[in-house]
């Protein structure tokens, strides 16, 4: 049984609890990944061809209330 601790510290990592099954399984993947292997796949996934289909997934975030405008507006700023 394990017992709640008020005193203990929280993990810097995201919490599984508050992801979908497909968050969970990306993101069990990438910690599962060489470091090598992760850069590559964030190269290939901001490649100028993806920006912009980045760009109207953030948009369908704002939209649905996953993400606030501020968030939205510094991740596009991120990209460029």
């Amino acid at each position: 049984m394990i017992m709640f601790n008020p005193f203990k510290k929280a993990k810097a990592s995201v919490s599984s609890a508050t992801m979908g099954m497909l968050q969970k399984v990306a993101a069990k993947k990438l910690q599962n990944m060489s470091p090598q292997e992760q850069q590559k796949m964030m190269q290939e996934a901001f490649k100028p061809e993806n920006k912009k289909k980045m760009l109207e997934v953030m948009e369908q975030m704002k939209a649905a209330g996953q993400i606030t405008e501020e968030q939205y507006r510094t991740a596009k700023q991120k990209l460029g």
